[in-house]
């Protein structure tokens, strides 16, 4: 396709674009998450969740041949840096040291949710690239100070870098449900789109050399070393006799009083440590009347009344299988251990009832390791307008990426698991 076909139109509203033509081009990808569909973007914005006056000023990128679109990003010009989960204070500090505007800045991101996957939407990889560049392009243009594409996919990581953007690496915790073979300690995620060779044949192997997804939560329990095995039965112990049981519901099977109560304990726990909760009441209500099938919430009930909750999200990749990605919790009684119930012991029971290939954990906490969710990097690009600190970002980076190196050779020295 010659360029000069090629229309880029910068949209002020996730409803400027049609939805079916928006979710059509996230099928398409590597790495599509529920996080980067039409609707759970639009509730964001409709909710006021993610909106100018909060510092989330929406200018999705977007890119037509014809009538057909045949790239897209969520893109956001950002008045602070809050919400990303990526933290770049220290390059904003410099520059305001320097007399220097660090925002607006842009990123290219899923408000509010760490989780890996497509940012990049495009229909191939000229598409991407010409995406990469349009918003560099636009952004230059509009004397945006960077760039910053999140939690990205291996596909926007090496299309990014191809584009000159500069990659940074943080370590996230996710746990995969395959028995592993003892003595190999701690491995990666398999590659995206590889899923489907977790658990089932396919993808070239065979029945033989498939690894076995674990059938009941003992099942997992006895593949991790002994004072891991001793630790996780004791919290849970904890939990059962303080009283307190669990029920979930998935989808819309999950009520309005459900998730009334979800919002109490999600918003306690945000005023609990000083700060407004990010996402309003308005935008779950939205999730359960557009989304609802992503979403798996957990009530903690002791005495008959509910005390705590934590909410999974869900995608359903077909043969690339389920996988689980645990967002938001909160409780209001105190019980000892009821966090690592209701967050890790729970999810992980359910999927591996219901065979789910993945549950990630999110951002930071090594006290994850010991539940059996392994180290894995995630990956951010970036492109900074100003040459000097480009280079100056760019030795910070290196510096930086080292250490991250280092930090996962140490973590998977520490594998939970049996060995031999």
């Amino acid at each position: 396709m010659a360029e000069s076909d090629i229309i880029a139109r910068v949209l002020a509203s996730p409803q400027e674009v049609d939805a079916n033509a928006w979710n059509g081009l996230l099928a398409l990808q590597s790495h599509p998450t529920p996080f980067v569909r039409h609707e759970y973007l639009a509730a964001l914005h409709e909710s006021g969740s993610a909106v100018p006056k909060r510092g989330w000023t929406p200018r999705f990128m977007t890119l037509w041949e014809g009538d057909a679109l045949i790239a897209a990003c969520p893109l956001y010009l950002k008045a602070h840096s809050y919400g990303e989960y990526v933290f770049d204070w220290a390059w904003a500090n410099a520059y305001e040291q320097h007399g220097v505007p660090y925002y607006p800045k842009a990123t290219i991101a899923v408000p509010f949710t760490p989780v890996p996957g497509t940012r990049l939407m495009a229909r191939d990889e000229e598409s991407r690239t010409l995406l990469v560049q349009a918003v560099c392009q636009w952004c230059e243009s509009q004397g945006v100070s960077s760039v910053h594409v999140l939690f990205a996919s291996s596909d926007d990581v090496k299309t990014s870098s191809e584009e000159g953007l500069m990659l940074r690496h943080t370590v996230q915790f996710h746990w995969k449900n395959v028995a592993p073979t003892l003595g190999t300690g701690v491995s990666s995620l398999p590659p995206e789109g590889a899923l489907a060779a977790l658990g089932r044949p396919g993808a070239g192997s065979t029945a033989e050399d498939v690894p076995a997804r674990y059938t009941s939560f003992d099942d997992f329990l006895a593949s991790l070393a002994q004072d891991k095995r001793k630790k996780i039965r004791q919290e849970r112990r904890r939990v059962a006799e303080a009283g307190v049981t669990f029920r979930w519901s998935r989808g819309a099977d999950i009520t309005t009083a459900d998730w009334d109560f979800f919002y109490r304990c999600y918003e306690r726990t945000y005023l609990e440590h000083g700060n407004p909760p990010y996402l309003t009441r308005d935008f779950f209500t939205r999730m359960a009347a557009t989304l609802p099938e992503a979403w798996l919430l957990f009530i903690a009930e002791r005495d008959g009344h509910p005390i705590a909750s934590s909410l999974i999200a869900l995608g359903d990749y077909g043969a690339d299988g389920l996988v689980a990605y645990g967002r938001y919790w909160g409780a209001l009684e105190r019980v000892d251990c009821l966090h690592f119930e209701a967050c890790y012991y729970q999810p992980l029971q359910w999927c591996i009832a219901h065979g789910a290939a993945r549950f990630e954990g999110g951002a930071q906490g090594e006290h994850k390791m010991a539940r059996a969710l392994l180290p894995v990097q995630a990956t951010s690009a970036h492109w900074i307008a100003h040459p000097a600190f480009a280079e100056a970002v760019d030795r910070f980076l290196e510096r930086e990426s080292q250490g991250v190196e280092g930090y996962l050779e140490e973590l998977q020295g520490r594998s939970p698991f049996r060995q031999g």
